[in-house]
Protein backbone atom coordinates (compact mmCIF):
# COMPACT_ATOMS: atom_id res chain seq x y z
CA UNK A 1 0.00 0.00 0.00
CA UNK A 2 1.62 3.46 -1.28
CA UNK A 3 0.82 6.13 1.91
CA UNK A 4 0.59 8.19 -0.44
CA UNK A 5 -2.22 6.94 -1.68
CA UNK A 6 -4.78 8.54 0.76
CA UNK A 7 -4.96 11.77 -1.36
CA UNK A 8 -4.27 11.20 -5.07
CA UNK A 9 -4.91 13.27 -8.30
CA UNK A 10 -5.84 11.83 -10.99
CA UNK A 11 -4.86 10.81 -14.43
CA UNK A 12 -6.70 13.57 -16.82
CA UNK A 13 -5.85 13.43 -20.38
CA UNK A 14 -4.56 16.52 -22.00
CA UNK A 15 -3.56 17.74 -18.41
CA UNK A 16 -1.81 15.68 -16.19
CA UNK A 17 1.44 16.06 -18.07
CA UNK A 18 4.81 16.43 -16.84
CA UNK A 19 5.07 19.91 -16.34
CA UNK A 20 1.67 19.71 -14.36
CA UNK A 21 3.08 16.93 -12.19
CA UNK A 22 6.10 18.84 -11.49
CA UNK A 23 4.04 22.12 -10.93
CA UNK A 24 1.75 19.90 -8.19
CA UNK A 25 4.74 18.56 -6.46
CA UNK A 26 6.38 22.03 -5.60
CA UNK A 27 2.25 22.66 -3.75
CA UNK A 28 2.61 19.32 -2.18
CA UNK A 29 5.60 16.61 -1.57
CA UNK A 30 3.48 13.98 -0.44
CA UNK A 31 -0.32 12.67 -2.32
CA UNK A 32 0.25 9.96 -5.11
CA UNK A 33 0.05 11.93 -8.99
CA UNK A 34 -0.83 10.08 -12.05
CA UNK A 35 0.26 10.45 -15.53
CA UNK A 36 -2.03 10.60 -18.50
CA UNK A 37 -3.24 7.44 -19.73
CA UNK A 38 -0.80 5.93 -22.13
CA UNK A 39 -1.71 3.10 -24.42
CA UNK A 40 0.45 -0.29 -24.30
CA UNK A 41 0.44 0.82 -28.41
CA UNK A 42 2.01 3.77 -27.35
CA UNK A 43 4.85 2.58 -25.65
CA UNK A 44 5.36 -0.84 -27.78
CA UNK A 45 5.36 0.75 -31.25
CA UNK A 46 5.66 4.09 -30.14
CA UNK A 47 7.87 6.76 -28.60
CA UNK A 48 8.04 5.26 -25.40
CA UNK A 49 10.71 7.33 -23.83
CA UNK A 50 8.81 10.19 -24.82
CA UNK A 51 5.74 8.67 -23.14
CA UNK A 52 7.12 7.29 -20.13
CA UNK A 53 9.64 10.52 -19.65
CA UNK A 54 9.64 12.26 -15.96
CA UNK A 55 11.18 13.81 -13.82
CA UNK A 56 12.00 12.41 -10.51
CA UNK A 57 11.03 15.13 -8.48
CA UNK A 58 7.25 13.89 -9.43
CA UNK A 59 7.70 10.64 -7.47
CA UNK A 60 5.44 8.80 -5.45
CA UNK A 61 4.10 8.64 -9.41
CA UNK A 62 1.93 5.58 -10.85
CA UNK A 63 1.54 5.10 -15.06
CA UNK A 64 -1.73 4.56 -15.69
CA UNK A 65 -2.11 2.26 -18.79
CA UNK A 66 -4.93 1.31 -21.59
CA UNK A 67 -5.16 -1.94 -22.86
CA UNK A 68 -6.70 -5.51 -22.94
CA UNK A 69 -3.96 -7.87 -23.85
CA UNK A 70 -2.47 -9.26 -20.57
CA UNK A 71 1.28 -10.05 -22.71
CA UNK A 72 1.31 -6.29 -24.20
CA UNK A 73 0.27 -4.72 -20.29
CA UNK A 74 2.97 -7.25 -18.48
CA UNK A 75 5.27 -6.16 -21.20
CA UNK A 76 4.45 -2.22 -20.20
CA UNK A 77 4.00 -2.81 -16.58
CA UNK A 78 7.91 -3.76 -16.59
CA UNK A 79 8.95 -0.80 -18.50
CA UNK A 80 7.05 0.87 -15.64
CA UNK A 81 8.77 -0.77 -12.88
CA UNK A 82 12.28 -0.54 -14.88
CA UNK A 83 11.82 3.51 -14.96
CA UNK A 84 10.74 3.35 -11.00
CA UNK A 85 7.39 4.39 -11.35
CA UNK A 86 5.99 3.63 -8.08
CA UNK A 87 2.54 1.77 -9.30
CA UNK A 88 1.20 1.02 -12.30
CA UNK A 89 -2.43 1.45 -13.16
CA UNK A 90 -4.86 -0.16 -15.65
CA UNK A 91 -8.09 2.19 -17.01
CA UNK A 92 -10.93 0.23 -16.93
CA UNK A 93 -13.34 3.62 -16.77
CA UNK A 94 -12.52 5.87 -19.67
CA UNK A 95 -15.63 5.78 -21.83
CA UNK A 96 -14.50 7.69 -25.25
CA UNK A 97 -14.74 6.32 -28.60
CA UNK A 98 -11.42 6.05 -28.88
CA UNK A 99 -10.65 3.71 -25.91
CA UNK A 100 -13.83 1.91 -26.81
CA UNK A 101 -12.61 1.16 -30.51
CA UNK A 102 -9.55 -0.36 -28.86
CA UNK A 103 -11.44 -2.75 -26.93
CA UNK A 104 -10.21 -0.77 -23.27
CA UNK A 105 -11.33 1.51 -21.03
CA UNK A 106 -14.85 1.00 -19.02
CA UNK A 107 -16.25 -1.34 -22.18
CA UNK A 108 -13.39 -3.80 -19.99
CA UNK A 109 -16.10 -3.51 -16.97
CA UNK A 110 -18.04 -6.12 -19.30
CA UNK A 111 -15.37 -8.59 -19.40
CA UNK A 112 -14.48 -9.48 -15.82
CA UNK A 113 -12.15 -12.58 -16.56
CA UNK A 114 -10.55 -10.32 -19.14
CA UNK A 115 -9.35 -7.65 -16.52
CA UNK A 116 -8.15 -10.15 -14.32
CA UNK A 117 -6.39 -11.87 -16.97
CA UNK A 118 -4.98 -8.38 -17.37
CA UNK A 119 -4.08 -7.76 -13.99
CA UNK A 120 -2.91 -11.10 -13.13
CA UNK A 121 -0.32 -10.89 -16.15
CA UNK A 122 0.60 -7.91 -14.65
CA UNK A 123 1.13 -8.47 -11.22
CA UNK A 124 3.30 -11.41 -12.06
CA UNK A 125 5.36 -9.44 -14.34
CA UNK A 126 6.07 -6.46 -11.22
CA UNK A 127 7.22 -6.13 -7.94
CA UNK A 128 5.16 -2.66 -7.80
CA UNK A 129 1.47 -2.43 -6.99
CA UNK A 130 -1.30 -3.06 -9.68
CA UNK A 131 -4.29 -1.50 -9.38
CA UNK A 132 -7.33 -0.57 -11.28
CA UNK A 133 -9.51 2.34 -11.80
CA UNK A 134 -12.89 2.04 -12.91
CA UNK A 135 -16.62 3.28 -12.19
CA UNK A 136 -19.79 2.05 -10.24
CA UNK A 137 -21.18 0.41 -13.53
CA UNK A 138 -21.38 0.67 -17.14
CA UNK A 139 -24.24 0.90 -19.55
CA UNK A 140 -27.32 -0.92 -18.08
CA UNK A 141 -24.93 -3.01 -16.35
CA UNK A 142 -25.26 -0.87 -13.04
CA UNK A 143 -26.63 -3.05 -9.72
CA UNK A 144 -24.08 -3.05 -6.66
CA UNK A 145 -24.36 -7.26 -7.22
CA UNK A 146 -22.25 -6.65 -10.75
CA UNK A 147 -19.97 -4.41 -9.17
CA UNK A 148 -19.36 -6.68 -6.44
CA UNK A 149 -18.77 -8.98 -8.91
CA UNK A 150 -16.50 -6.98 -10.69
CA UNK A 151 -13.98 -6.61 -7.74
CA UNK A 152 -14.52 -10.02 -6.20
CA UNK A 153 -13.11 -11.49 -10.03
CA UNK A 154 -10.47 -8.53 -10.00
CA UNK A 155 -9.25 -8.75 -6.50
CA UNK A 156 -9.09 -12.76 -6.89
CA UNK A 157 -6.41 -12.15 -9.76
CA UNK A 158 -3.88 -10.02 -7.48
CA UNK A 159 -5.38 -6.82 -7.51
CA UNK A 160 -5.45 -5.19 -4.15
CA UNK A 161 -6.66 -1.53 -4.88
CA UNK A 162 -9.65 -0.57 -6.54
CA UNK A 163 -10.15 3.64 -7.60
CA UNK A 164 -14.08 3.78 -8.23
CA UNK A 165 -15.54 6.84 -10.03
CA UNK A 166 -18.68 6.93 -8.50
CA UNK A 167 -20.67 7.57 -11.23
CA UNK A 168 -21.50 4.60 -14.17
CA UNK A 169 -19.92 5.23 -17.58
CA UNK A 170 -22.67 5.24 -20.43
CA UNK A 171 -20.80 4.14 -23.68
CA UNK A 172 -22.73 5.74 -26.48
CA UNK A 173 -25.18 9.10 -26.15
CA UNK A 174 -22.72 11.02 -23.63
CA UNK A 175 -19.41 12.76 -24.49
CA UNK A 176 -16.52 11.57 -22.35
CA UNK A 177 -17.02 14.95 -20.68
CA UNK A 178 -20.46 14.55 -20.28
CA UNK A 179 -19.79 11.33 -18.39
CA UNK A 180 -17.92 13.24 -15.73
CA UNK A 181 -21.27 15.25 -14.98
CA UNK A 182 -24.42 13.83 -16.21
CA UNK A 183 -24.36 9.96 -14.77
CA UNK A 184 -25.53 10.85 -11.10
CA UNK A 185 -23.08 10.13 -8.16
CA UNK A 186 -23.73 7.36 -6.23
CA UNK A 187 -20.92 7.35 -3.11
CA UNK A 188 -22.97 4.72 -0.81
CA UNK A 189 -22.28 2.42 -3.44
CA UNK A 190 -18.64 2.60 -2.87
CA UNK A 191 -19.16 3.25 0.77
CA UNK A 192 -20.62 -0.42 0.51
CA UNK A 193 -18.10 -1.99 -1.50
CA UNK A 194 -15.12 -1.03 1.70
CA UNK A 195 -17.42 -2.54 4.32
CA UNK A 196 -18.03 -5.90 1.71
CA UNK A 197 -14.68 -5.96 0.92
CA UNK A 198 -12.44 -4.41 3.67
CA UNK A 199 -8.89 -6.13 2.80
CA UNK A 200 -9.09 -4.07 -0.29
CA UNK A 201 -8.00 -0.62 -0.63
CA UNK A 202 -10.84 1.41 -1.56
CA UNK A 203 -10.67 4.77 -3.73
CA UNK A 204 -13.23 7.08 -4.20
CA UNK A 205 -13.15 9.32 -6.93
CA UNK A 206 -15.56 11.89 -8.86
CA UNK A 207 -17.20 15.05 -7.72
CA UNK A 208 -15.41 15.91 -4.54
CA UNK A 209 -14.39 19.46 -4.72
CA UNK A 210 -13.48 20.61 -1.15
CA UNK A 211 -11.39 19.62 2.08
CA UNK A 212 -14.49 19.23 4.05
CA UNK A 213 -15.45 16.76 1.25
CA UNK A 214 -12.18 14.83 1.47
CA UNK A 215 -12.29 14.68 5.15
CA UNK A 216 -15.87 12.95 5.08
CA UNK A 217 -14.67 10.38 2.33
CA UNK A 218 -12.24 9.32 4.44
CA UNK A 219 -14.48 8.31 7.23
CA UNK A 220 -15.30 5.24 4.69
CA UNK A 221 -13.10 4.36 2.66
CA UNK A 222 -9.14 4.48 2.11
CA UNK A 223 -8.72 7.65 0.12
CA UNK A 224 -10.13 10.02 -2.35
CA UNK A 225 -8.78 10.74 -5.88
CA UNK A 226 -9.56 14.11 -6.89
CA UNK A 227 -9.67 15.27 -10.62
CA UNK A 228 -10.84 18.29 -12.69
CA UNK A 229 -10.82 20.40 -9.00
CA UNK A 230 -6.92 19.76 -8.31
CA UNK A 231 -6.24 21.29 -12.05
CA UNK A 232 -8.17 24.32 -11.96
CA UNK A 233 -7.43 25.09 -8.50
CA UNK A 234 -4.40 23.55 -7.33
CA UNK A 235 -3.43 25.40 -4.60
CA UNK A 236 -6.69 23.24 -3.17
CA UNK A 237 -4.26 20.49 -2.14
CA UNK A 238 -1.12 22.51 -0.62
CA UNK A 239 0.72 20.73 1.81
CA UNK A 240 1.26 23.93 3.41
CA UNK A 241 -2.13 25.87 3.70
CA UNK A 242 -0.05 29.06 4.05
CA UNK A 243 1.59 28.85 0.75
CA UNK A 244 0.78 31.64 -1.92
CA UNK A 245 0.44 31.56 -5.89
CA UNK A 246 3.59 33.98 -5.68
CA UNK A 247 5.72 31.18 -3.98
CA UNK A 248 4.34 29.07 -6.29
CA UNK A 249 5.04 30.61 -9.72
CA UNK A 250 8.63 31.77 -8.33
CA UNK A 251 9.83 28.34 -7.47
CA UNK A 252 8.23 26.54 -10.54
CA UNK A 253 10.56 29.00 -12.95
CA UNK A 254 13.55 27.29 -12.27
CA UNK A 255 11.99 24.37 -13.91
CA UNK A 256 10.62 26.35 -16.76
CA UNK A 257 14.11 27.76 -17.52
CA UNK A 258 15.33 24.37 -17.72
CA UNK A 259 13.09 22.97 -19.85
CA UNK A 260 13.69 26.15 -22.25
CA UNK A 261 17.03 25.72 -22.39
CA UNK A 262 16.42 22.43 -23.27
CA UNK A 263 14.20 23.14 -26.54
CA UNK A 264 10.84 23.22 -24.77
CA UNK A 265 7.88 25.44 -25.38
CA UNK A 266 6.99 27.85 -22.95
CA UNK A 267 2.89 27.68 -23.36
CA UNK A 268 2.99 24.24 -22.28
CA UNK A 269 4.24 24.62 -18.79
CA UNK A 270 2.72 28.01 -18.31
CA UNK A 271 -0.85 27.24 -18.89
CA UNK A 272 -1.13 25.33 -15.83
CA UNK A 273 -0.59 28.19 -14.47
CA UNK A 274 -3.84 29.46 -15.03
CA UNK A 275 -6.06 28.08 -11.77
CA UNK A 276 -3.18 29.23 -9.45
CA UNK A 277 -5.64 32.19 -7.96
CA UNK A 278 -8.71 30.36 -8.11
CA UNK A 279 -11.05 32.22 -6.11
CA UNK A 280 -8.74 34.75 -5.11
CA UNK A 281 -8.95 38.75 -6.33
CA UNK A 282 -6.80 38.97 -9.48
CA UNK A 283 -7.32 35.72 -10.66
CA UNK A 284 -8.94 36.69 -14.15
CA UNK A 285 -6.13 39.70 -14.41
CA UNK A 286 -3.20 37.04 -14.11
CA UNK A 287 -5.01 34.59 -16.78
CA UNK A 288 -5.55 36.92 -19.06
CA UNK A 289 -2.07 38.17 -18.76
CA UNK A 290 -0.80 34.72 -18.68
CA UNK A 291 -2.58 34.03 -21.92
CA UNK A 292 -0.21 36.67 -23.59
CA UNK A 293 3.12 35.49 -22.07
CA UNK A 294 5.13 34.73 -24.87
CA UNK A 295 8.68 35.79 -24.36
CA UNK A 296 11.04 32.35 -24.46
CA UNK A 297 14.44 33.96 -23.64
CA UNK A 298 15.97 31.06 -21.85
CA UNK A 299 17.09 33.66 -18.93
CA UNK A 300 16.02 33.27 -15.52
CA UNK A 301 17.11 36.82 -14.52
CA UNK A 302 14.84 38.61 -17.66
CA UNK A 303 11.53 36.06 -16.65
CA UNK A 304 12.05 37.18 -13.23
CA UNK A 305 11.83 40.78 -14.23
CA UNK A 306 8.95 39.82 -16.76
CA UNK A 307 6.71 38.21 -14.41
CA UNK A 308 7.20 40.29 -10.75
CA UNK A 309 5.21 43.22 -11.60
CA UNK A 310 1.71 41.55 -12.58
CA UNK A 311 2.34 39.78 -9.23
CA UNK A 312 2.67 42.80 -7.29
CA UNK A 313 0.20 44.02 -9.13
CA UNK A 314 -2.56 41.29 -8.36
CA UNK A 315 -1.05 41.31 -4.67
CA UNK A 316 -2.11 44.95 -3.96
Amino acid sequence: MIEQRKISVAPMMAYTDRHFRVLMRLINRQILLYTEMVTTGSLIHGESERHLLFSPIERPLALQLGGSDPLELAKCSQMAEELQYDEVNLNVGCPSDRVRAGQFGACLMKTPSLVADCVSAMSQAVKIPVTVKTRIGVDNQDSYSALQNFVATISAAGCRTFIIHARKAWLKGLSPRQNRTVPPLNYEMVYHLKKDFPDLEIIINGGINTLAEIDHHLQQVDGVMIGRKAYDNPLLLAENPELTPQEVIVNYLPYVLEQLCQGGSLWPMSRHLMGLFQGQRGAKQWRQWLSGWRTQEPNLEKMYETITPVLSEISL
